[in-house]
């Protein structure tokens, strides 16, 4: 079942997401197969990240908020607040899912 995940920084904190970026990579490399996608919010110019989107495939609310616990952004206190929701996959990659 689908939760997404949607995470916002702390203002000031492109330093420690720059710092803990390859860290946090290598955690969803580690971590692929539960991503049905995931990526940082960005400006409309294409630069800077504000937080990010996960949408996720577990079986419950509890391993959403464990796998975003065990991000490295979550460990090096990126986060002001983290939103979590199942979500209904209706369409990817343009195929209808319902």
């Amino acid at each position: 079942m689908p939760y997404l995940i949607e995470t916002y920084d702390k203002p000031d904190s492109f330093g420690l997401r720059t710092a803990t970026r390859d860290e946090h990579l290598a955690f969803l490399a580690a971590n692929a197969d539960l991503l049905l996608a995931c990526g940082a919010k960005i400006g409309d110019d294409g630069t800077g990240a504000s937080g990010g989107i996960y949408l996720l495939d577990v079986e419950s609310r509890t391993e959403a908020e464990t796998f975003i616990a065990q991000d490295p952004f979550s460990k090096a206190s990126l986060f002001e607040r983290i939103y979590i929701t199942r979500w209904r996959k209706a369409y990817v990659a343009g195929e209808c899912y319902l």
